[in-house]
């Protein structure tokens, strides 16, 4: 039986998911799906190195270490290995810290930054192929997205974060798939898995702790397949369970949504594999922010704008991206989540790159003073779709009485405006170089992308570490 085989016969979205996990093979995968793998893959390796030494990624090995971590696996962009599970947690730490990894429109999710922490950690433990770990990929991906689709906006008004709280169910499935559980198995992951979700969205109010998401999931997710693995009994059905992750993570609507009757497989897009279906990130901020970006961008390119001719400038967008309208931006997070920084930031210099969030950035007078004159509202038609499209309408007022407005439906990276393979394969490289050197770096990138070949990822792992 194959994988597509297995979702039409299964009922239920945690058998349905399960079985998906358990039953896909590398002949299922179609080439597009492969290259998207890939790409996501050498996206997601790029987040991590650039994310490897910063200061939270410091402070969590730190703690690690005092808390006992050591072992054998490396970790990419840092010199010293560890154990499997901090390992994992230390990539993900690492893949999120700055806002660079990918994900995925529906589910308003960031699959790679658990994803590929989880498969770079325990694909070298199992001494995985690179068939197997594309398959392993994929797998951890689809449960990530799907999920967070069903949950996405309601677990959002609820205060939890998609990327951490489906997270544990990626992490679980990459192990699954490398060990090629059964059904049933996966089953038992997952009820394990469910227990140890978790994310909030206080982030919004400051402090650093969302860089730590991910590598909280990844991490528990894997101890969540291992201790399945070793035999622990777990609830089953623990998606659509009355006392489960959807009714404790997205609610019911008051009893109008049967969880038990969800055909998980269809929800968002992304067919066969939702893979297919995130986008790549060209900018150093939160994804919301990226229409905004793309519009103002596009009025200095071709209309002339220039910061000091703004009178005003007035973004509509959809109700979930207007929680960004945030008014300050001291800490590098906060910084990277203000759609009026980050939009005024984008014009005034003409791009957005890490730089663009330093201090020094953050306390300039001229980007503040823009940033005051930018107005955030909901605009009914780009919130009627979402999560469809991630709309803004942007119009611009200049001193001269020009009045400018673009709408942006797909922005920069999305699978329908896609950041080709020569600018992923740059921005890996701008992240890589400082920390394996060019020559490496390009040999990783390389690996990467002729996966499939390899008998064994664990030397490409290796190569990711700084030496001793």
């Amino acid at each position: 039986m194959t994988a597509l085989e297995a979702r039409e016969s299964t009922s239920g979205p945690t058998a349905a998911l399960a079985a998906y996990v358990a039953e896909l093979r590398f002949d299922d995968l179609d080439a597009r799906t492969v290259h998207r793998a890939k790409s996501h893959l050498l996206d997601g390796i790029g987040a991590i190195l650039g994310g490897a030494n910063q200061e939270v990624t410091d402070i969590a090995e730190r703690a690690a270490s005092r808390s006992g971590g050591s072992g054998t696996v490396p970790v990419a962009g840092r010199r010293l290995p560890n154990d499997l599970l901090t390992a994992a947690f230390l990539h993900g730490a690492a893949a999120h810290g700055l806002e660079l990894d990918d994900g995925y429109r529906a589910g308003s999710v960031h699959p790679g930054s658990v994803v590929v922490p989880a498969l770079l950690a325990a694909g070298f433990t199992s001494a995985a192929s690179g068939r197997q770990a594309l398959v392993a990929l994929v797998a951890g991906y689809e449960a990530m997205c799907r999920l967070a689709a069903a949950c996405h906006p309601r677990s959002r008004w609820r205060g939890f974060h998609n990327t951490s709280t489906t997270g544990v169910f990626g992490a679980a499935s990459v192990w699954s798939a490398l060990c090629g559980f059964s059904p049933k198995l996966v089953e038992a992951a997952y009820g394990i898995a469910a227990s140890t979700a978790s994310g909030l969205f206080t982030f919004l109010d400051g402090g650093d702790v969302k860089r730590l998401h991910p590598g909280f999931a990844t991490r528990s997710g894997l101890f969540a397949g291992i201790l399945a693995e070793e035999g622990l009994a777990s609830p089953p059905g623990v998606l659509e369970s009355p006392n489960g992750f959807f009714h404790a993570y997205a609610g019911d609507g008051n009893g109008e949504i049967d969880y038990a009757a969800l055909d998980i497989m269809s929800i968002g897009p992304g067919s066969p594999h939702a893979i297919t279906e995130c986008y790549i990130k060209p900018y150093a901020c939160c994804r919301h922010i990226h229409s905004p970006i793309d519009a103002v961008l596009d009025m200095r390119l071709r209309d002339g704008l220039t910061a000091d001719a703004v009178r005003s400038i007035q973004i509509g967008t959809y109700r979930v991206a207007t929680a960004h309208d945030l008014r300050e931006w001291e800490s590098f997070t906060t910084a990277q989540m203000s759609i009026p920084f980050v939009v005024a930031s984008a014009l005034r210099h003409g791009e957005i790159d890490l730089d663009h969030f330093s201090k020094e950035c953050r306390e300039d007078s001229e980007t503040a003073a823009l940033a005051d004159r930018i107005s955030v509202s909901v605009d009914a038609a780009c919130d009627d779709d979402y999560p469809r499209t991630r709309s803004a309408v942007v119009t611009a007022e200049t001193t001269d009485g020009r009045r400018i407005e673009r709408r942006v439906d797909e922005p920069l990276g999305s699978p329908a405006n896609q950041v080709d393979d020569d600018a992923l394969l740059g921005k890996f490289l701008k992240l890589a170089d400082p920390v394996l050197g060019t020559a490496s770096a390009t040999r990783v990138a390389d690996t990467v992308m002729s996966l499939e070949v390899l008998d064994d990822i664990r030397p490409m792992v290796e190569a990711l570490a700084r030496p001793l």
